[in-house]
């Protein structure tokens, strides 16, 4: 009776796919970042320069480029998986100030939509740095041709 029941609560269908949840992880959080936030700093750079916000006091334009770094190049980095860590590492300081010194750790409120929305980008982030970005990406393509290769995946 219990092992029916365990079928039914635990399908085969449904065994852990690790590095096929990474996968999904890096794109389905990253993507929505990337394009909200990267596209509108490819697409409007100049416009950007003359007003960024500067919470470090580096100056405006450092800032921007800090900040597009982030959002633009390890965006695209971590959905590729191509030095992941450092590049979710990179991602999540840039929020992190963002989110401290520019929202002052704001969740709820009225005037700040992005709070929550900030916390579940720092959240992913942490989430991939501590895993790393599973063997379908391309670091786990150049770990698997070094030999250091390992997969993720539960059992078949």
């Amino acid at each position: 009776m219990f092992s029916r029941i365990a079928k039914l609560v635990y399908p085969q269908a449904l065994a852990p796919r690790i590095d096929l949840g990474l996968l999904l992880l890096r794109v389905a959080t990253i993507l929505p970042l990337f394009l909200k936030h990267g596209l509108e700093k490819i697409l409007n750079f100049s416009q950007m320069a003359q007003q960024f916000p500067d919470p470090l006091h580096i100056g405006m334009l450092p800032t921007l480029v800090i900040a597009y770094i982030s959002d633009v190049l390890c965006s695209v980095l971590v959905m590729l998986g191509v030095a992941t860590r450092w590049a979710a590492l990179f991602m999540f300081s840039n929020l992190l100030v963002a989110w401290s010194l520019r929202q002052g750790f704001m969740f709820w409120s009225r005037q700040n939509w992005h709070g929550e929305m900030t916390v579940v980008y720092l959240g992913a982030l942490l989430a991939i740095l501590f895993t790393g970005p599973g063997k379908y990406s391309i670091d786990g393509l150049i770990l698997r041709r070094l030999g250091r290769g390992q997969s993720q995946e539960g059992p078949e």
